[in-house]
């Protein structure tokens, strides 16, 4: 899925991280204190700013190296707790693009 390696904990700090896999999008962000994160995950194909809030789940999680395996972990059951519904997404992804700019 994703290398822990590639966010490391005090990137996060400055600046955002986001990506995907097979459908699912996700999206970490620190918390203003600086001393925790948040991950998000949603669906294919938007951006995190115009996919409806209805569609994301987050998770919180201490700024730390166990923090980070514990959100890798997290990642992990999301996508393989609702497999079917990110395969579908993936596979949607173009026609859903093709459709709103009609």
């Amino acid at each position: 899925m994703i290398d822990k390696k590639l966010i490391p904990v005090g990137g996060l700090k400055k600046e955002p991280f986001s990506g995907c896999h097979h459908g699912m999008r996700y999206f970490f962000r620190s918390d203003e204190s600086k001393e925790t994160f948040s991950v998000f995950v949603y669906p294919e194909p938007w951006s995190f700013e115009k996919t409806p809030e209805e569609e994301k789940a987050v998770q919180s999680f201490p700024m730390s190296e166990e923090g980070m395996d514990s959100a890798m972990a997290w990642l992990f059951e999301m996508y393989e707790g609702q497999k079917e519904k990110w395969k579908k997404a993936d596979k949607d992804c173009m026609h859903i693009v093709l459709e709103e700019s009609l």
